[in-house]
């Protein structure tokens, strides 16, 4: 494909790539040399590898310059030249998603998919598949068959995987062609069971897949049989279908992983990467089946190929046991400098899961991860064990003290901005909270005198907090501020002098407000509720209370870690889910009167997942109504569904105001339909409510093969689960990092306390994760973890909420801190827990019957 090039240019060894330099300006220029007569198949073969190239590397081709080179490439299909043919194949693949019009070649890739030239038709076939949309598939369909029972193993093959490919896009057309994949079963050639098998493997993840999965079927008992199949692509496959069964037993896993142990020690890197690779994703979920291995992966930890070793080390660090783990740190200890910072940080990522599995360990592995953080490496990997020592001083209070320690040694000679300012913000926070404060100053002042902008900022709001929470150093904080006041950066003086001033009117409403917790609201909900405000002349002060409250963050623990972005600049925050809603809420004219969005739930299925109508609710409050979004999804194909709409019958005083329709529901394609419902009035602490729903809608029969509906239809309903408005669909979880500041900041001008005997709860756990469902509260500074082998808990919570003040007619944003004091006790061999619940709020002058918002 390459031009040979000269002896002399073999000679120079420079060994370099001839395609490093390329620009694709330049290439695109040469490309014009596909509409010169006649066609030089070698200069364009070379092109062409140049255009791949290009894609390969990442590099960005505007639309219409990829349709430019797109056509003219079209003109060589009137060469006859093999290698450039197949090349083209591979450029439409390639240019497929970027180019417009690239149906244009769908006649030249049938008539070569029909052909006698076998060279030309599987190729031809998976491109044309990948140019291939759902409405031009049914006039395939005929050839696919066809190419499917195809003599030509190419052909058959290059068949099958393109019909993978296309069952997400049109499953119900594909699934029409069993009966020629059945016919293909027989054929002994190894790409066509390959093939066979990815497919047998993939229709269990659909709903129109029969097979059951038990350790009987006959299907699991065929990919079984593969496994002592003679070539080792073929074991290999079905090993991996075996593994990527869902819901799959230790059982049925048993001799997949056998083979898999095989792999490992095989003389072929291919297959030892492949075995450890697949094993590593076994241990994810069963790590118990993979323990036998572990004999073999230890002995890959020494593999030449650091990919391999990698791999190795991170799935013993999943299936390993407690006792192993001194053991396992010592063999990373030599295996760590020698691969590169991308593997570092898989392999970091793997001891943080692992200390999340053995807290107890935690000392051994905080002392591993102060000597990587040690050693030379990117922003990447610094990064990942900076995160992998915070979440162990967050998971292990008594770990505390130690990473802390590690981490101000880092910060003394850090160049990473970011890290640096992480690292000051965990200081400010955990640090006035150990039995010495004091020794963390010299850090963190240092930090004001030697390092930038950005870093001096977060070391002053750091001191700060030392000196609100912390009496004793009080004094020394204020000589500090003094100093930085005079800094040459605006944002440095600007939080000095702010700070300086807060700290001394020693007052602890001020020092929660304005140093621990900050604000509460959406930072872009504030940026568009300024706009408006400005938009709009009036002499009102600004009300903070109309900003919708921030989203708190959900921390997911990752089970399978992505490979790592080599770039270094943070991405954009996209839009949050809320945001995205409010937007799509907004652009209906029956909703564009109910103010900001305040809370989005969670979506609650009102359907089973194999019903002929799916459907469900996302539930959607505003100060003074609720918006119910109903998604709703069409199952059969026979049917077209118009003006489809749920029918609410609310059991309390709600009322449903209006409902908006969704148009048209056809078959597989989503849709939703809305309703809008007022809140109660006259009694806000009626917030709970059970609704009777009906779909209701028009049917019209339809052909299942074109879509085509009749003219004539008929009404019908069906009958969907009751949705129930519980107290967490009116509160929004609000993050107090310092949970006795924001208590103190509220007062107690409004609390109540109440004692309850939650009898259905046997455990402190489930009675913690309980309270926190159903108030729909943030619980902060960790209170959500129980210690284990403990008889008692606090949990504290934090919220807020609307409530409508009839007799003001006004709208109030209700701030709420619950401490909830949990005790487990034993009686007469039974256990049972009680909890005192201490509620306050920010709101004045409410009978104490509101409380029944959270009580």
């Amino acid at each position: 494909m390459i031009k040979k090039f000269d002896k002399k240019d073999e000679e120079s060894g420079s060994g370099s790539n001839p395609f490093q330099h390329l620009e694709k300006s330049a290439v695109l220029q040469e490309a014009r040399i596909f509409n010169e007569t006649p066609i030089n198949p070698r200069r364009c073969l070379h092109i062409l590898t140049k255009i791949i190239y290009l894609l390969n590397q990442g590099e960005h081709f505007g639309t219409m310059e990829a349709t430019e080179a797109f056509f003219a490439m079209t003109r060589l299909f009137q060469s006859n030249d093999q290698t450039l043919r197949r090349m083209c194949y591979l450029t439409i693949k390639e240019m497929a998603n970027i180019s417009e019009d690239v149906i244009i070649v769908t006649s030249s890739l049938t008539k070569d998919m029909t052909g006698k030239e076998d060279v030309y038709r599987g190729p031809a076939i998976r491109a044309l598949c990948r140019i291939t949309d759902t409405t031009m598939l049914q006039a395939i369909e005929r050839y696919m068959k066809q190419a499917i029972v195809d003599k030509v193993p190419s052909v058959s093959s290059s068949a099958l995987v393109s019909s993978l490919h296309m069952v997400k896009m049109s499953y119900d057309v594909v699934k029409r062609w069993v009966n020629e994949a059945q016919e293909a079963a027989s054929s002994d050639n190894i790409m066509v069971q390959v093939a066979l098998s990815r497919r047998r493997r993939q229709g269990r993840w659909h709903r129109g897949s029969t097979v059951t999965q038990t350790h009987d079927s006959p299907l699991f008992d065929f990919i079984e049989s593969c496994l002592r199949n003679k070539h080792e692509m073929v074991v290999y496959e079905a090993a991996s279908a075996i593994v990527h069964m869902p819901n799959c037993t230790a059982r049925e896993l048993a001799p997949a992983v056998s083979v898999l142990q095989l792999f490992c020690s095989s003389p072929k890197a291919a297959l030892r990467y492949a075995a450890v690779r697949t094993l590593n994703k076994v241990a994810m979920k069963h790590p118990s089946a993979v323990t036998a291995c572990n004999l073999d992966l230890e002995n890959l930890i020494t593999d030449s190929n650091r990919s391999i070793a990698t791999l190795a080390i991170t799935t013993l660090l999943k299936t390993g046991s407690e006792s192993s783990v001194d053991r396992l740190m010592k063999q990373i200890s030599s295996f760590v400098s020698e691969i590169s910072d991308e593997f570092k940080v898989v392999v970091v990522q793997a001891i943080s899961a692992l200390c999340q599995k053995y807290p107890r360990k935690h000392s051994v592995m905080m002392n591993f991860l102060s000597n990587m953080l040690r050693d030379d490496g990117g922003f990447e990997y610094k990064r990942a064990i900076v995160d992998c020592i915070i979440s162990i001083i967050e998971e292990n209070p008594e770990s505390k003290e130690t990473g802390l320690a590690h981490l101000c040694e880092f910060i003394e000679d850090c160049e990473h901005t970011v890290l640096a300012t992480k690292i000051l913000h965990l200081l400010g926070k955990e640090g006035p909270r150990t039995p010495s404060p004091s020794k963390y100053i010299r850090f963190i002042f240092n930090r004001v005198v030697l390092e930038s902008e950005a870093v001096r900022a977060a070391a002053v709001s750091a001191l700060a907090k030392f000196g609100a929470q912390n009496d004793d150093l009080l004094p020394s904080v204020l000589v500090l501020m003094q100093r930085c006041m005079m800094d040459s950066d605006d944002e440095v003086r600007d939080r000095a002098t702010f700070y300086m001033n807060v700290l001394q009117q020693k007052q602890k409403a001020l020092n929660a407000a304005y140093i621990f917790n900050g604000l509460s609201v959406s930072v872009p909900g504030l940026e568009k509720s300024l706009h408006q405000y400005t938009l709009e002349p009036t002499e009102k002060p600004f009300d903070m209370k109309s900003v919708p409250l921030a989203n708190t963050p959900i921390t997911e623990q990752k089970t399978e870690f992505a490979p790592v972005a080599t770039s270094k600049l943070p991405e954009k925050p996209g839009p949050t889910r809320q945001d995205i809603y409010q937007e799509q809420l907004a652009a209906i004219p029956e909703f564009q009167g109910l103010g900001s969005l305040f809370k989005t739930s969670e979506a609650v299925q009102l359907t089973e997942a194999e019903t002929e109508y799916v459907v469900r609710c996302v539930k959607h409050t505003f100060a003074r109504h609720m918006v119910f979004q109903f998604d709703c999804t069409n199952t059969l194909n026979d049917q077209l569904l118009q003006k489809v709409m749920v029918q609410m019958e609310p059991s309390e005083a709600y009322e449903v105001l209006h409902y908006v329709p969704a148009a048209n529901l056809p078959y597989s394609q989503p849709g939703s339909c809305y309703s809008l419902v007022r809140l109660p009035e006259d009694d806000p602490t009626a917030v709970s409510c059970t609704f009777s729903c009906t779909l209701k809608y028009l049917v019209k029969d339809c052909d299942p093969n074109t879509g085509e509906p009749d003219d004539d239809g008929y009404d019908d309903e069906y009958v969907l689960e009751d949705l129930e408005v519980t107290v967490a669909d009116h509160i929004q979880k609000v993050l107090k990092p310092n949970f006795a500041a924001a208590w103190d900041e509220v007062g107690d001008d409004f609390e109540k306390e109440e004692t309850f005997a939650l009898a259905s709860v046997r455990t402190l756990d489930e009675a913690v994760g309980n309270i926190i469902s159903f108030l729909g509260m943030q619980p902060c500074e960790r209170s959500d973890k129980v210690p284990e082998n403990k008889n008692s808990h606090i949990l504290f919570l934090a919220g807020g909420c609307f409530i409508y003040l009839f007799y003001l007619d006004l709208n109030s944003l209700l701030f709420c801190l619950v401490n909830c004091r949990l005790i487990l006790t034993n009686r007469s061999g039974t256990r049972l827990v009680s909890l005192m619940a201490h509620v306050l709020s920010n709101l004045l002058n409410v009978d104490h019957g509101n409380t029944e918002l959270l009580l």
